[in-house]
């Protein structure tokens, strides 16, 4: 495990920025696309981390003895 792991996010992290973004101004629709964009997001993200575990797994086996 790299080191950097744990350590806390910087404060000018854009996911701690987009958390702590005020939401009060945005209109019912703004609020709807934003959630629909962070949706694909979530849905990137774990496309990722599934291949990212396949592919661990796979080297892990190549390389077993």
């Amino acid at each position: 495990m790299d080191m950097e792991e744990y350590q806390p996010r910087k404060a000018d992290d854009i996911l701690t920025a987009l958390t702590r973004q005020d939401l009060d101004p945005f209109s019912v629709a703004e609020l709807d696309a934003r959630n629909e964009a962070l949706k694909a997001e979530i849905v990137r993200t774990q496309q990722r981390r599934d291949y990212a575990v396949n592919h661990k797994a796979s080297a892990e086996a190549f390389f077993k003895k």
